[in-house]
């Protein structure tokens, strides 16, 4: 579990690509402070598992389904990325409960300035923006931020100066491509909602319901 906020932008050195997989090496420094192999790190929000260390960075595995579902793919050497270590049980929670599990990518569309602000408005896919909620929270290349407006195409988010300094935000252009991990707790009232009737059969096999959990103390 991530909270989005970002402690290090590293850099992309080497990838290694497979005909649908790859392996990346990414430069840094802060997240190796007590970090092991099989530890987790995002990288641009999604969540990596550490498979080997190197003298100034360390390495991931990055399966299929990660390159389909983010914009990992586009990135090459000297490509920066937002990083985050896994939130430690006694750290502060400063963004909000950001899984790593990527739900899909945006566009950037337009980029404004706005005194000491900068909004930018991102479009995306049906499925993403119905769980895109007005002061909801978003991660946006694995960085929390909070929904200022969304229409049934985009959504906008206002960026302060701390923010773009300790991103990678600002090498992000009109036309860039972001991943996007929606507010999770939308997502599990939304299947708890659901009518029987409506689900999947995979979905209905589960025995989570509204009573089950009264039952035991949610």
């Amino acid at each position: 579990m991530f909270t989005g906020i970002i402690e290090e932008v590293g850099e992309i050195q080497h990838i290694q690509r497979g005909a649908r997989s790859a392996v990346l090496e990414i430069r840094c420094q802060k997240v190796l402070e007590g970090t092991k192999v099989g530890d987790s790190i995002a990288v641009n929000g999604i969540c990596l598992t550490v498979s080997s260390l190197t003298p100034r960075g360390f390495r991931d595995d990055v399966m299929p389904e990660t390159l389909a579902r983010s914009c990992l793919a586009q990135g090459g050497p000297g490509t920066r990325v937002n990083l985050e270590r896994a939130m430690a049980a006694d750290g502060r929670f400063g963004g909000h409960m950001v899984a790593g599990h990527i739900d899909g990518t945006g566009t950037v569309t337009a980029i404004r300035e706005d005194d000491n602000a900068i909004w930018y408005t991102i479009t995306a896919e049906a499925e993403l923006l119905r769980y895109i909620v007005e002061k909801g929270s978003i991660a946006i290349n694995g960085i929390s931020l909070t929904v200022a407006a969304v229409s049934d195409r985009d959504f906008q988010v206002s960026i302060i100066p701390h923010t773009r300094q300790e991103t990678n935000l600002p090498e992000q252009r009109v036309g860039s491509t972001v991943n996007l991990e929606c507010d999770v707790i939308g997502k599990y009232v939304e299947k708890l909602l659901t009518p029987a009737a409506a689900r999947t059969p995979a979905e209905s096999q589960s025995r989570i319901t509204l009573e089950f959990l009264a039952e035991n103390g949610f």
